[in-house]
């Protein structure tokens, strides 16, 4: 079968190591099962990847990839769920495992004609959304549905400042977000970015490390170092910073000790959700017509280029790849 994987780890040059071309079928193991790909989606993730972070030399080649949408033989398209526990007998929450992992670290991805996951790691596709808009509701989407809904403790009428108007998970934020109820304020690089967001449903948007014009009940982290200290600068007191990944580096300038233990702030760490949430992300994405914002769709064969737009930061919104 064709695939997109990691062949060789090359951390300041990632794409040296990606190769597209053919693998072996994969095999079901007791209880998990054979889907053919009908499209699959990419994150900053697949980057990290190939620049060897959590994944490592000995288990290449590895086929990179979190999201995908996948012909059930009874059920018709699914989303999948990729996160894999790996704790024998776990119960409750699967990102709580201590052992968990996600498709493409210790099993196979999804950028793929095939990919194999366990039994009932999946959930029916919304009807109204395509399946390369599907896709992006395994990773992203649900990433940004469980800071919001889960961790960010909002309710609507609430004020939440995004970092960051182009990435998939941020611009999940901001749909979710105004979707909810919630008033939505972003940073963002670029005017267009800025622009973007506000036609997905900010209500201001701002320059990064501008001043606001008030405090917000959250902030909601996926850039990191580059913006840590305005999100803590940016919360009323007992307000809550969401942190779910550090696109930007993991270690700030300042960590803001004093002005958290001051302001009584909330520090919550955010990791991809449970299937219930997957499910209930799905209900509700069906229940309000949202669709993901594709910024591009492309070939499997081109995942290179898609990938190069990504690290590039020159995506707004989510880049998809068509497999049938």
């Amino acid at each position: 079968m064709q695939a997109a994987y990691a062949q060789e780890i090359h951390p300041d040059e990632p794409l040296r190591g990606l190769v597209v071309g053919e693998r072996p079928d994969p095999e079901a193991p007791r209880g998990w099962r054979v889907l053919p790909v009908v499209a699959a989606g990419l994150n900053h993730h697949d980057l990290w990847s190939l620049r060897g972070v959590g994944l490592s030399p000995e288990r290449l080649p590895m086929i990179l990839g979190c999201d995908a949408v996948a012909e059930h033989p009874e059920l018709g398209e699914v989303v999948i769920y990729p996160v894999i526990e790996g704790t024998p007998g776990w119960e409750g929450d699967p990102t709580l495992d201590p052992r968990r992992s996600l498709l493409s670290e210790l099993h196979q991805g999804t950028l793929a004609e095939y990919v194999c996951v366990p039994e009932g790691a999946w959930v029916p596709r919304p009807e109204h959304l395509s399946a390369v808009e599907a896709a992006a509701l395994s990773t992203s989407w649900l990433t940004a549905y469980r800071m919001l809904f889960s961790r960010a403790g909002v309710a609507p009428g609430d004020t939440v400042l995004v970092q960051g108007a182009g990435g998939g998970v941020s611009t999940a934020l901001i749909q979710l977000g105004a979707a909810a109820g919630l008033t939505v304020w972003v940073t963002g690089r670029s005017e267009e970015k800025r622009r973007r967001a506000q036609d997905l449903g900010a209500e201001r948007t701002f320059e990064p490390g501008e001043r606001l014009p008030a405090r917000v009940d959250a902030a909601l982290e996926s850039v990191g170092a580059a913006t840590w200290s305005h999100s803590i600068n940016a919360l009323r007191p007992g307000g809550t910073v969401v942190i779910c990944g550090a696109t930007s580096g993991d270690a700030p300038e300042k960590a803001e000790l004093t002005k958290i233990f001051f302001k009584q702030l909330r520090v919550v760490g955010s990791t991809m959700g449970t299937r219930e949430d997957l499910a209930r992300l799905c209900r509700f994405v069906s229940g309000t017509g949202l669709r993901p914002v594709m910024d591009r769709s492309y070939p499997l064969s081109q995942t290179a280029d898609a990938l190069r737009r990504m690290r590039d930061g020159e995506a707004v919104g989510q880049l998809g790849i068509q497999v049938r």
